[in-house]
């Protein structure tokens, strides 16, 4: 049979790969960071019908003379470019912007995405829409030991913040110079014991002829007093004050005329709080937010980086899978060992160009009707052939 025929049925046959390629591009022009795939093609072997003859002194050299038995398809790479952001300002969904992937387990295997729509599920997990479940280092009494044993993001709905004892507390603001000598200002701020049991701390400023007195009371008999001195509105005497075991810090009060702004601006202390919502930062770090105002780290999301990315294996639903020639999986802390930053509440789109894979479609449909040309043309051939006995 002629070897055209059989150039031409490869050539179908690579063209088709080449549509089908195409086609799933277009279908997930819309699928969250769908990385597009483009075909390469190679020849196969060629046949030799006459080879190279090397130059003699009374003849020049001779090149070879080759037939190519038609094409293949060399390979399908993963175009892994960063596609762009849409904003979606749900807490949980994450994009990364620049390198690396989203570790996440699926049924005890794996696996990579660089998908990042998550949600919790009932057991507090960060989980994709088809149920794996994203890994990273959960935080132990507000620290993440990063580096460790990868495991289950998961925001804890138990956990509470436990209550603290007020040691500290910080006034500020300006005592009025031009108060008549007896006059008193008040002020106070709410206060806690080791349990979390309230009280209210109670400053009295009285103006004397050389300056302010201060007197405070801690709200279970604790008292404390001072005397506070000024120079030219400057404080100059009696910058501390102890009430109760509390320690008062006062250098932040001046004493200029006419205003009267003076304020217990803060205290170190604070009730137990149960969680109430939570934050992502861009290292992944996920913070707890409690209903006493407080802050604790809960966890940090692990990415993860490979030396060929290109190598990864599609796993379906968004996922990869590491193979032999990917290389292993490095993992470390978003934007840290090159991984990119992480984007709450924004999502990466697909990176498919329409315009490129609506060309490529012309392409390899144009390259379809040439390589059946070439059948219908030898089959032509072969019938003059077989025409040549009547």
């Amino acid at each position: 049979m002629l070897r055209s025929l059989y150039s031409g049925i490869s050539g179908l046959r690579s063209h088709q790969t080449m549509l089908d390629v195409t086609g799933n591009n277009i279908a997930n022009v819309n699928t969250t960071a769908f990385k597009a795939s483009a075909t390469q093609f190679q020849d196969t072997l060629s046949q030799m019908t006459q080879g190279a003859g090397a130059p003699q002194a009374a003849i020049g050299g001779t090149n070879p003379a080759q037939i190519g038995l038609g094409v293949q398809v060399a390979g399908i790479s993963t175009n892994f470019a960063q596609g762009s952001a849409q904003s979606t300002g749900r807490g949980t969904d994450m994009m990364i912007s620049g390198d690396g992937f989203f570790v996440v387990q699926s049924g005890g295997e794996t696996l990579y995405t660089r998908a990042g729509s998550f949600d919790f599920d009932a057991a507090g997990r960060l989980v994709t829409p088809d149920g794996s479940i994203l890994q990273g280092w959960n935080a132990v009494n507000g620290v993440v030991q990063q580096g460790g044993q990868l495991g289950p993001i998961q925001l804890p709905l138990e956990a509470v913040s436990p209550a603290r004892a007020t040691t500290t507390a910080r006034v500020a603001g300006n005592l009025p110079d031009g108060a008549a000598v007896g006059d008193a200002v008040v002020r106070d701020i709410e206060i806690f014991d080791g349990t979390g049991t309230s009280r209210t701390l109670q400053l009295t400023f009285t103006r004397t002829a050389g300056g302010w007195d201060v007197a405070g009371t801690d709200g279970q008999g604790g008292t404390g007093a001072g005397a506070l001195a000024f120079t030219a509105g400057a404080l100059t005497a009696g910058g501390a004050l102890t009430v109760g075991g509390i320690d008062v810090d006062l250098t932040g009060v001046t004493g200029f005329a006419q205003l009267s702004t003076v304020s217990i601006t803060e205290q170190d202390g604070q009730e137990a709080g149960t969680i109430e919502s939570f934050s992502l930062g861009k290292d992944g770090t996920l913070t707890g937010l409690f209903s006493n105002g407080g802050r604790e780290v809960l966890g940090r999301v692990a990415l993860a980086n490979f030396v060929n990315p290109v190598g990864l294996e599609k796993a379906g639903s968004s996922a990869y899978r590491a193979t032999a020639n990917s290389g292993v999986a490095t993992v470390g802390a978003a934007g840290t060992d090159g991984l990119g930053s992480l984007l709450t509440g924004a999502l990466e789109m697909s990176n498919v160009d329409l315009s490129q894979e609506f060309t490529n479609l012309i392409v390899a449909q144009r390259g379809f009707q040439a390589n059946a040309r070439i059948i219908t043309t030898s089959d032509e051939v072969l019938q003059e052939l077989t025409n040549l006995k009547r």
